[in-house]
């Protein structure tokens, strides 16, 4: 019924998870005072967020992307629009870390232990007793005291919005106004012009199409890219891990030392009789149900096949009554401490005396047992070793990069020495686009690499980049060896191009000028006018139309109606539109009050935004040099939208 709600509610937590998440995670618990020396890109509340934090925050937010979408399109996760959002991202955790600090906001810890242990997106880091997974937390790089400030962070800084975003109420007629503007259904009748119609009857001449080529709209495509073929070279730990050498003994003692590390846990199956009686139960209801109980034991000790028969027919757990009182496989903290204790007291095929707990009266019988044992140091082997030269990798990798870094500059007109010096791989591509395209990855699609290698300095000299950092421990300096500028294709190159798009052009131009020729014509003269039948438009619901057409709809006022219209759809053509009238509303009381929920719900983000804004006039929030570069590119594409007819 509310699928229009829905869906733009999950639209707005998708927005906000990829504009805030990604700031925890690249702030971690560094805070937003430090700054780097390599340029501040924003200020708040005169501190700095500098290149090197909006750097690391993209990359996490562009993997994490491409972990979800392995087959996104590389320009759009390095587009001006994506890049700030990212730098916006850390400019909303800063006003919000700064606001908690004003306001002396804390999470006390209590909070993060309810939190850890009940939130669902922190299952995969609980161990089966409820702890923190140490293995499961250093998969993803952090340690337990970074994740514990992590958390903190992220419950102090959502006070300050929570506060005003939980309290959005709207007034009755505010809600009908907005409900009736949501399920308002309207009788409309359209049709759609599309370009494909007019494409066979058009054959350019050789004349049109050369003016169609001088035309300067057409300079854009018709232009080969800047590109070229490029030498490069990458210090990463992955390379050091290569060359470390790691001694047999060593990885024994770590073996042992971490021997708990790779013991998988115990995790026993039982099966169980319960007699009903909780807590509050009266002595004698109690007396009862141990006595039942107890007789029940008594049968089993006799003859303990019959568990599951009597465990179906006397039991007073539902879940496991129908499968012979069977539990599965449960590891310790999954059951109440005197169901566990004795549980794991017992041997396979054992059946425990009377155990009370605060369900009832529990018989016992212990089924299969599996875990609890080593992996052996063979099986474990590989992954010790591969830890191993990590770290050694690591140790040695602060020397490397310094080495790399003054050798790539030192001896600027070659990457030979640096290569040989370090033992590294001078490695080639060819083609290179300075404006990196959807098959472009690798360090080579890394923006301040290219933009680094593309320098006019560089390009003309032929000479090595400066160190660049792209990723955690990876620096790569690449060189131009053959350069190709940007340059306009020749006519004969481009010619079967060019024809598709003038016609592509030609027809789109065909079916609006149809369009707007019908629309006279059936507005002077309605009962010529070749329209289909009425449908009900809402949007409250998801119909066939495009949604440009649905939206041209609903913007007609109700005193103009019936009315008519024509959308542009762009490459799909035009749509000629005919709003007959607005149908009555049919919404019931209970849907009113659902409907009143949602409002206020929105209301009350609309608040926390505003109030976040004004946040951000009070702490100054100013983005500087390459942080203020992005941002008029993205006001600039933005206006040119606008502006497009």
């Amino acid at each position: 019924m509310f699928d229009f709600v829905r869906k733009h509610t999950r639209a707005l937590q998708f927005i906000l998870v990829l504009l805030i998440l990604p700031s925890f995670v690249a702030f971690g618990i560094q805070g937003y005072s430090k700054f780097g020396d390599d340029g501040a890109v924003a200020k708040v509340a005169g501190q700095q967020i500098s290149q090197t934090e909006w750097d690391n925050a993209h990359r996490r937010t562009a993997e994490s992307a491409r972990a979800q979408q392995p087959d996104i399109d590389p320009a759009l996760l390095d587009s001006p629009q994506a890049k700030l959002s990212s730098l916006d991202a850390l400019v909303r955790q800063s006003v919000l870390s700064t606001a908690a600090r004003d306001q002396n906001l804390a999470a006390p810890t209590a909070r993060l232990v309810r939190v850890f242990t009940t939130d669902p997106q922190f299952a995969a880091l609980r161990t089966p007793e409820g702890g923190l997974n140490k293995q499961a937390l250093e998969a993803r790089g952090m340690s337990p005291p970074q994740f514990d400030a992590l958390l903190r962070q992220e419950l102090t800084v959502g006070q300050v919005l929570s506060g005003v975003q939980g309290t959005g109420q709207t007034s009755t007629l505010a809600n009908r106004q907005a409900v009736e503007a949501l399920f308002q259904v309207r009788e409309v009748q359209w049709t759609k012009f599309e370009p494909k119609q007019y494409a066979a009857g058009l054959n350019p001449t050789a004349e049109q199409l050369q003016a169609f080529y001088k035309d300067p709209a057409n300079a854009a495509w018709l232009a080969s890219p800047e590109k070229a073929d490029v030498q490069y070279v990458v210090l990463d730990i992955d390379t050091l891990k290569q060359r470390v050498s790691v001694n047999e003994d060593d990885l024994r003692r770590s073996y042992k030392e971490n021997q708990a590390r790779f013991t998988v846990p115990e995790e026993r199956r039982a099966s169980h009789i319960l007699i009903k009686a909780e807590a509050s139960a009266s002595a004698d209801q109690k007396k009862a149900a141990r006595a039942k109980a107890e007789q029940l034991l008594a049968q089993l000790q006799k003859a303990p096949t019959q568990f599951a028969e009597l465990a179906k027919k006397n039991s007073d757990d539902p879940g496991s009554a129908s499968n012979g009182g069977d539990l599965d496989f449960f590891g310790r903290g999954a059951m109440v401490k005197p169901f566990e204790d004795a549980a794991f007291a017992l041997k396979p095929g054992q059946i425990s005396g009377v155990v009370e707990s605060d369900f009832g009266f529990h018989i016992i019988q212990l089924t299969a047992v599996r875990g609890g044992a080593a992996q052996s140091f063979e099986a474990v082997r590989a992954q010790l070793e591969d830890d191993a030269r990590k770290q050694l990798a690591q140790r040695q990798y602060a020397e490397a990069a310094e080495k790399f870094t003054n050798a790539v500059y030192e001896q600027s007109d070659s990457l030979k020495p640096v290569a040989d010096e370090l033992k590294l791989a001078v490695q080639t591509a060819t083609d290179v686009l300075h404006v990196p395209g959807a098959k472009d990855q690798g360090v080579l699609s890394n923006r301040r690499v290219l933009d680094a290698l593309f320098n006019a300095d560089n390009r003309a000299k032929a000479r090595n980049t400066e160190a660049i950092e792209v990723g955690p421990s990876k620096l790569v300096s690449a060189r131009i060896v053959k350069y190709s500028p940007a340059a306009k294709q020749a006519f004969e190159q481009v010619q079967a191009q060019l024809r598709d798009r003038w016609v592509s052009a030609e027809s789109i131009k065909a079916a609006r000028a149809d369009a707007q020729a019908k629309l006279a014509l059936w507005k002077q003269s309605p009962d010529k006018a070749a329209l289909p039948a009425a449908v009900q438009m809402s949007r409250r619901t998801v119909f066939a139309q495009p949604p440009q057409v649905l939206d041209a709809v609903m913007r007609i006022p109700v005193k103009q109606l019936p009315a008519w219209t024509v959308v542009d759809l762009g490459a799909d053509g035009q749509a000629l539109i005919k709003v007959n009238q607005v149908l009555p509303l049919q919404i019931s009381p209970q849907e009113i009050k659902e409907t009143q929920a949602q409002f206020g719900n929105y209301w009350g983000k609309a608040e926390a935004d505003a109030y976040y804004r004004a946040l951000k006039r009070q702490y100054k929030v100013e983005l500087i040099n390459e942080g203020k570069k992005e941002a008029d590119k993205v006001e600039a594409s933005q206006k040119s939208a606008r502006s497009a007819p």
